[in-house]
């Protein structure tokens, strides 16, 4: 299990609202962050949107777009903090393996996140099975979420 520590110090410290948005991963994420300490008073929760559909009626994802694409991952992300009314959000799309898939090498994973005022993504190029791929994205992801908690500031009480 990943040690949240960090980011649950900061999210408290910093009066953050941290939320998650998941396509790859399917919940892996929001499983890791809501075991940190005192979750229940910093992590407003996550989805897994891992149908188009999902992505598109429920955090804004055009239709037509590349799941699997920094774009995807920056819109999961900014549709998230705004379900969650969250200061700060990461998202995570890809390709888990072990095929390739719309033309992405398996491994290929885009995390994206979004504050109030900044939208942003990181590209991983990762290799190993599905579940190495999987695991090395959470860990990125709450890599992520820590160096932006860092520096963004919470709203307090809502």
């Amino acid at each position: 299990m990943l040690d949240v520590t960090p980011l649950a110090d900061l999210a408290r410290s910093r009066r953050l609202r941290v939320a998650v948005a998941e396509s790859l991963t399917s919940g892996a994420l929001a499983s890791a962050i809501g075991a940190g300490p005192e979750a229940s008073t910093w992590f407003g929760g996550g989805i897994v949107a891992y149908l188009s559909e999902v992505k598109e009626r429920v955090l804004g994802f055009p239709a037509d777009a590349d799941p699997t694409s920094a774009a995807c991952a920056e819109q999961l992300a900014r549709g998230a903090r705004e379900l969650f009314d969250a200061d700060l959000c990461v998202s995570t799309t890809g390709v888990g393996g072990p095929d390739a898939e719309d033309g992405h090498p398996a491994g290929t994973v885009f995390l994206g996140w979004a504050t109030r005022d900044e939208v942003g993504h990181q590209r991983l190029d990762l290799d190993g099975d599905p579940e190495d791929v999987l695991d090395s994205t959470v860990e990125a992801a709450i890599e992520l979420l820590i160096a932006h908690a860092e520096r963004t500031e919470g709203v307090g009480e809502r």
